[in-house]
């Protein structure tokens, strides 16, 4: 089976972390919005007066006769058929827990540029943004990328235990993210959280994660994006 993966063509976003895992997976996989009238495709299966559970919004993924929607809930089904979670209930409800806390952490750091809302200009709204850009290092990475910190110290070498899973990818795409979006502030932070580090190392190396990131199918990160850099607020 080809997976059919949709999300916008031109930048990384939340279906970034589904590619991810379809790339370490080794997975036959189409990235379906950047092909000819991809796009269009896209938008006409969102129509929420086709079918009977249209996907809210990208990314969503077509497996088969399947049609999933949500980066977290996504994660669940590939992790479950390609070995990237554990087969045991407790376990694999842990890792799509911790994909949650991910995802949760993934809307603070865009509200990083965009505190007033998604319809204004990060123009319309740099003081604000300053305001809870400052906020986000003191208070919100700590909690989070501490939270990680200690999970890999007491299960390791992974956040979950001793083999890797969606959410080591998905933690190593947050590192690089904010290293593009605040390198000053990242660097300053990383020492605080060398086990974080080290796993982001980790999944760098894996073969297929390696080949993937040197490869054209990696989008770079813009300013369209989730992870964006202003140097403003990177002080």
């Amino acid at each position: 089976m080809t997976y059919e993966l949709y999300y916008w063509p031109t930048i990384q976003g939340r279906g970034e972390y589904v590619r991810l895992a379809l790339e370490d997976a080794g997975a036959d996989y189409v990235d379906a919005a950047r092909r000819s009238n991809g796009t269009a495709k896209m938008m006409a299966m969102m129509n929420s007066r086709r079918g009977a559970t249209p996907p809210f919004a990208p990314p969503f993924l077509k497996a088969g006769k399947l049609v999933i929607g949500q980066t977290a809930n996504i994660l669940l089904y590939l992790g479950a058929r390609h070995g990237l979670a554990p087969k045991a209930d407790a376990g694999r409800l842990w890792v799509h827990e911790l994909q949650l806390t991910i995802a949760d952490f993934v809307v603070e750091i865009h509200d990083t540029h965009h505190p007033l809302g998604p319809t204004l200009y990060y123009e319309d709204q740099r003081p604000a943004a300053k305001k809870r850009t400052t906020e986000f290092w003191d208070e919100r990475v700590p909690k989070y990328l501490g939270y990680f910190e200690n999970l890999i110290e007491r299960n390791g070498p992974y956040v979950s235990g001793r083999r890797v899973t969606y959410v080591d990818l998905s933690l190593f795409q947050i590192v690089e993210g904010l290293r593009y979006a605040f390198p000053g502030r990242m660097k300053r932070f990383e020492r605080k959280v060398p086990k974080v580090v080290a796993l982001h190392d980790r999944v760098a190396a894996r073969p297929n994660i390696a080949a993937y990131l040197a490869s054209k199918r990696r989008i770079a990160f813009n300013e369209d994006g989730i992870f964006r850099h202003y140097k403003a607020l990177d002080l």
